[in-house]
């Protein structure tokens, strides 16, 4: 048998291996208890090591990662256990890349704390890690507060179920007879009902002209059982209302220092337009405070002229974003990708299997989907546009398409700092009432009849 020509010979292929951009950096895994480090492996001779998540091990970290001359370090967002870590090595000048879990899964077989810091460590030294945004120190510091304020909102609204609760295993019907239970009139007669007040026609006399029952219903209604241990829950759980109020106001009062540190952009000749809407005061649950003179100063834009935004929703977006947020993400494409608000297509073998929009968890698009919902009775073009989706798409999707238009709306507008102006929408709008108009005619000929407009 002659012997085979050396070309024939299998040769042996070295493995690929990908460029290494970050030779310094570092990979943490986050635990409750446990934190993994691990570190190039020419760097130390016990290149993966564990500390303890007490300030002391913390600081002993930082030292041991700068004196194996790491300069980048990569860790997951693990619920709030990464927060303390983040400042402690951003305060050390390391960069600190907080990236999503789901981005930086390993390949399936043996999970361990040390096999997940060592892949976060070469994931980050090959640049296959992407940072996750997060706003500058100062915006996180106001968005701490603003989602304690919400939370104790969320509290008081549980107390106000509780009073009534209370109230109607008295049979009291107090609540069905008044629209807030506490508004001016709930309140005079809640504290007077807790003073030892038994009346009917005494605690209906406490009503405000504003209420439309009369007072002979109101006394109607205050008539029940006044049971000593109903009593106790509704006095307990009054106290405890108001106390939420206290701490809603105190948290109003700290998001407003909070906010004149801000740097101003807005113009100093800019003139701020009245308010929109019939209220002149802010309403329940709103900030007591000049918030919506606050963003336009901090943000350089009014956000409240835009449709379906108001204050309340300019707030959480200032504090959810900054005002600077829009230099992250180099098109609006890319922040509504970011906000799960675009559709998410799965594509194989040129066969689409799905298009739903990923599943994030993200205030902003909560606060956008709640603006666009808002504008199902709006008299404009986001409202026409909105009711058109609706019937075509149904409400789910119509909510999501319209409040995928309001985030490019806000990227356009705080990345070139201009005011929202309608005559960009007039031409779509224009557009709109024609195919309308030629919808009523196509309709109106099909049932012999003729429009004709009015003079």
């Amino acid at each position: 048998m002659a012997p085979r020509h050396k070309s024939n010979l299998a040769k042996k292929k070295s493995p690929f291996v990908l460029p290494t951009l970050r030779p310094h950096a570092a990979g943490i895994d986050i635990g409750a208890r446990q934190i993994y480090v691990a570190v190039p492996p020419g760097s130390c001779p016990r290149p993966v090591r564990h500390f303890d998540t007490f300030t002391e091990d913390l600081h002993a970290l930082r030292d041991w990662l700068l004196a194996c001359g790491v300069d980048s370090v990569a860790l997951e967002s693990t619920g709030v256990y990464w927060i303390p870590l983040f400042q402690i090595l951003e305060g050390a000048g390391l960069e600190v890349v907080l990236v999503n879990a789901r981005h930086c899964k390993n390949l399936p077989g043996r999970k361990t704390d040390v096999q997940d810091c060592q892949w976060l460590q070469y994931l980050h030294s090959v640049g296959l890690l992407r940072p996750s945004f997060r706003p500058a120190e100062q915006v996180c510091a106001v968005r701490s507060i603003l989602r304690h304020r919400d939370s104790l909102v969320h509290g008081a609204a549980r107390g106000v179920n509780h009073l009534h609760k209370a109230l109607t295993q008295m049979n009291i019907q107090l609540q069905h007879v008044i629209s807030d239970l506490t508004g001016v009139t709930g309140l005079a007669i809640l504290q007077a009902i807790l003073g030892g007040q038994r009346d009917p026609q005494k605690l209906a006399a406490l009503k405000d002209h504003r209420i439309k029952a009369s007072r002979d219903v109101l006394a109607k209604s205050l008539r029940g059982d006044w049971r000593e241990e109903h009593l106790f829950t509704l006095g307990q759980t009054f106290e405890l209302w108001q106390k939420h109020q206290q701490l809603i106001a105190q948290c109003d009062q700290q998001i407003a220092t909070m906010l004149a540190a801000f740097d101003t952009r807005s113009a100093k000749d800019a003139v701020l337009a009245p308010a929109k809407g019939s209220h002149k005061k802010p309403q329940r649950n709103e900030p007591q405070f000049l918030a919506r003179e606050e963003c336009f100063r901090v943000l350089g834009v009014d956000l409240t002229v835009v449709p379906g935004f108001g204050t309340p929703t300019v707030l959480v977006l200032l504090g959810e974003l900054g005002p600077e947020f829009a230099e992250k993400f180099p098109t609006a494409k890319h922040f509504g990708s970011w906000l799960g608000l675009c559709p998410d297509n799965r594509i194989t073998g040129g066969k689409i299997y799905s298009a739903k929009t990923r599943d994030v968890k993200s205030r902003v698009a909560t606060a956008l989907r709640m603006a666009a919902q808002s504008l199902g009775r709006a008299e404009n073009y986001f409202g026409d546009l909105y009711r058109r989706w609706k019937a075509r798409l149904g409400g789910p999707k119509a909510v999501t398409a319209m409040a995928h238009k309001l985030a490019r709306v806000l990227w356009h507008l705080l990345k070139f700092k201009q005011e929202f102006d309608w005559k960009v929408f007039a031409k779509e709008e224009e557009k709109m009432k024609r195919k309308k108009l030629a919808r009523l005619f196509t309709m109106a000929e099909s049932l012999n009849y003729q429009l004709t407009p009015k003079p």
